[in-house]
């Protein structure tokens, strides 16, 4: 069989459990559907470990902004909303003693789910705006085709 994802708890429990029935590897292996290999190494540590559950440690490199590292940065973006990811950067390094590039705060945003987004409506135009609008508009009703093109 070929290699895939860790098996769960429960396949493992059932590994166990039918092994100590006194099913053989192979009619083990069939049951769950797994390699006899794989049979062989959780009934072997299942005593020494007294559990099946999987002891695998976190992998990868350690996060440069943890949990409270998050919390800061979420209110940091929260106290100023057009910050761009340079900005927040240098603020975030500016309280702390571990320096962050401006990649790392945007994975940690994104991760976060604070995506960057445009507004959804536009400012409200104000009297005095409608009324130039519409004076510009009044002085160039009657303009011809040749004064336009000399406009661009």
């Amino acid at each position: 069989m070929g290699k895939r994802k860790d098996l769960s708890k429960f396949d493992k429990g059932q590994i166990v459990m039918v092994r100590l029935l006194g099913q053989s590897i192979s009619k083990t292996a069939a049951l769950v559907g797994c390699s006899r290999s794989a049979v062989v190494s959780i009934y072997q540590k299942w005593p020494k470990e007294g559990t099946v559950v999987n002891q695998r440690q976190g992998h990868g490199w350690p996060r440069l902004i943890d949990a409270r590292g998050e919390r800061r940065l979420a209110q940091v973006v929260r106290s100023n909303r057009r910050a761009t990811v340079a900005q927040i950067a240098q603020e975030v390094n500016a309280g702390s003693d571990r320096k962050v590039s401006e990649y790392t705060v945007q994975r940690s945003l994104l991760r976060m789910g604070l995506h960057s987004r445009r507004p959804v409506r536009v400012p409200m135009l104000t009297p005095v705006h409608h009324r130039k609008r519409q004076q510009w508009a009044h002085e160039h009703q009657n303009w011809t085709t040749e004064q336009w093109k000399k406009v661009a």
